[in-house]
């Protein structure tokens, strides 16, 4: 089984996304974001995918979860399941979960890590949530926090979890 981790920002309440949009635009969240996938593998549902403003993330294998069969997404590979998409990965591949809600939904169980930015905010409008981060399942292991500044009007933390 490859080494599984969830990539989200969330909210304070959790919230992750609205009408297929980030809440938050946190330059240094998508700095994070690419210097951890890069190299690795993405899975993502079909919505997050048709919302990459310029389509199949360069330098990852981009795989888009679909239960649509004749699905095809450019430079993606298409699975009808999470199971699936996992059991087409080798034991040394480093798994990203990059969305959207269904998708974290299905994976929080099998994950092995959790590297979300802990946003101190709230969106005025939601309608994606990360699903509970339950303390008896994780348990923090790193937290780097930051101060808002004049490129991110809101304080946030990168905060890594791993399975207890």
């Amino acid at each position: 089984m490859p080494f599984i981790s969830i990539i989200a920002a969330v909210d304070r309440n959790m919230a992750i996304g609205f009408q297929n949009k980030l809440l938050f635009w946190l330059p240094n969240d998508l700095k994070r974001f690419k210097a951890l996938t890069t190299g690795n593998t993405i899975i993502m549902g079909r919505k997050t995918f048709e919302s990459l403003p310029k389509g199949a993330l360069p330098n990852r294998r981009n795989v888009v979860l679909s239960t649509n069969p004749k699905a095809e997404f450019l430079g993606a590979e298409v699975f009808s399941s999470l199971e699936a998409a996992l059991k087409s990965c080798n034991d040394n591949e480093h798994v990203y979960i990059i969305g959207g809600e269904s998708i974290y939904r299905q994976a929080i169980d099998v994950a092995d890590e959790l590297c979300l930015t802990e946003i101190d905010g709230e969106a005025p409008e939601a309608d994606a949530f990360f699903p509970d981060v339950n303390p008896a399942t994780w348990h923090e292991k790193s937290r780097d926090s930051h101060p808002e500044d004049e490129k991110h009007l809101c304080s946030y933390a990168f905060v890594d979890y791993s399975r207890a």
